[in-house]
């Protein structure tokens, strides 16, 4: 009886945590550039003195998607998107190079260029700073060209070039800010191969209506586990009275 109770009870307590995945993809819907995470559940047993006679489920999350998401043209000069593969060298947690498909690019009053939750954009030699300017222009290949501040369109210098990589999908992980790294923590050289579309941005690639399918699962597997604890339970009394009697 005990068995049943602790499997319910560990079953309920990971379909809650996948629970909390599946939310937080959902949510992130119209999130630029957001790669959705997997989840999937596993039985486990509990290893310890004697025979491993208990198993619990556990869910784990095996990857993320890293596939494309949609395209929205929206005309803005700082909003980017890559086309087809490749990534966007930015900066992350502790100073470390990440990397990013979200191309809604913002610069700050002292000039630096940043993504749109704040992460600074890299070049060929660190992070990219703008300085004013009448207009700005990014190539297909990354070049920031600008016209200065005062001056015609004549006048056009190139500041610097966004920096693209294009590495193996398995040796990417994604870490809790959100943000793609290396699994092996090493940075990766710009890639000429990758090419990027001005006045575009990549939408999240979270499917809703299997988000929403997954989320009224999920809630119904809790819904399950919590019925079968209160069986074990009603049955653990019934015993009880029975031990009584006799």
């Amino acid at each position: 009886m005990d068995r049943s109770l602790y499997i319910a009870m560990s079953g309920a307590k990971q379909t809650l945590l996948a629970q909390t995945s599946n939310a937080n993809n959902l949510a992130n819907t119209q999130t630029t550039g957001f790669k959705s995470d997997f989840e999937q559940f596993r039985s486990m047993p509990v290893f310890g003195p004697g025979y491993p006679t208990r198993v619990y489920a556990m869910t784990e999350r095996p990857g993320s998607d890293l596939s494309m998401g949609p395209l929205q043209t929206t005309g803005n000069d700082l909003d980017v998107a890559i086309k087809g593969e490749g990534w966007f060298a930015i900066e992350g947690e502790n100073g470390k190079e990440a990397y990013t498909r979200s191309g809604d690019l913002s610069i700050t009053p002292q000039g630096r260029l940043e993504t749109g939750n704040g992460r600074a954009i890299f070049g060929d030699d660190g992070p990219i700073t703008i300085p004013p300017a009448e207009k700005i222009d990014i190539g297909m290949d990354g070049t920031i060209s600008i016209i200065p501040l005062g001056e015609n369109a004549s006048t056009l210098a190139i500041i610097d070039r966004i920096k693209m990589v294009k590495p193996e999908l398995s040796n990417l992980e994604k870490h809790n800010d959100g943000l793609i790294y290396t699994k092996d923590g090493s940075e990766l050289a710009a890639s000429a191969d990758v090419t990027m579309v001005q006045g575009v941005l990549e939408g999240s690639n979270v499917n809703a209506v299997s988000a929403l399918v997954d989320m009224i699962e999920l809630a119904r597997n809790f819904e399950l586990q919590t019925k079968v604890m209160k069986n074990a339970d009603d049955n653990s009394g019934v015993s009880a009275k029975l031990m009584q009697m006799a």
